[in-house]
């Protein structure tokens, strides 16, 4: 082979090299241990079953969230997608109201300052980093009576914390893929910080009904 030839071999080669280096793909997330409940009442929990890359989520007449830190490696994640399944869905309501804001399924996605998720890792609990005043979060919802992409204030979170409608109460499949960094730039009027936290929630106890379903393929990018 001609010596120019080569040389162009091998310096396509350590392009490619380059280009794989800065940029390691979709970060797929396991329903796995590390994931933990939290109970928002004493006698009132939903069901998780966890299976690896699904997770089934059991409502009835009930709330509570389950969580998990975000691991170093993918805190500057700005783009997230998954696949979630609704059997059995609560009725629609009003998701700014305290109390009555029962949905099938929401997802969070926490952010905290570079610096502040420094001095934060690996302690605390998802209570304390929702309530952590520099804490921003995003929450992906299936349910209410909204319209898909409006951006909502939320009742709990105060301005730490916005609902992004994806779909509106009722029953179906559906694949989602959200640009995290640009919904944050359009609910906070900025950019992200590391993103430290994941949580779903299922909420069926206001309005007393009962809510079956999925989250899978959860991937981070």
């Amino acid at each position: 082979m001609h010596r120019r030839q080569i040389l162009r071999m091998t310096l396509l080669a350590a392009c490619a090299a380059c280009v794989t280096a800065g940029h390691a793909g979709a970060a797929p997330v396991s329903f796995d241990a590390g994931w933990k409940e939290q109970k928002f009442r004493l006698f009132s929990s939903n069901t998780y079953k966890a299976r690896g890359a699904r997770l089934d989520v059991i409502s009835d007449g009930t709330v509570s969230m389950l969580w998990r830190p975000v691991d170093r490696a993918d805190w500057s994640a700005r783009r997230a997608s998954w696949r979630w399944n609704v059997t059995r869905s609560v009725p629609a309501t009003d998701l700014t109201r305290k109390g009555g804001d029962d949905r099938n399924l929401a997802l969070y996605f926490v952010f905290l300052p570079q610096a502040e998720a420094e001095r934060l890792a690996g302690s605390g609990s998802i209570r304390s980093l929702l309530q952590n005043p520099e804490a921003r979060v995003l929450v992906y919802v299936w349910g209410g009576a909204h319209r898909r992409g409006q951006i909502l204030p939320s009742p709990y979170l105060d301005r730490r914390g916005k609902t992004v409608i994806l779909r509106s109460s009722g029953t179906g499949s559906h694949a989602e893929s959200v640009d995290l960094a640009a919904d944050h730039a359009r609910a906070f009027g900025t950019p992200p910080g590391a993103l430290v936290g994941l949580a779903v929630s299922a909420d069926s106890d206001d309005t007393a009904s009962a809510i079956r379903a999925t989250i899978e393929q959860l991937e981070l990018d």
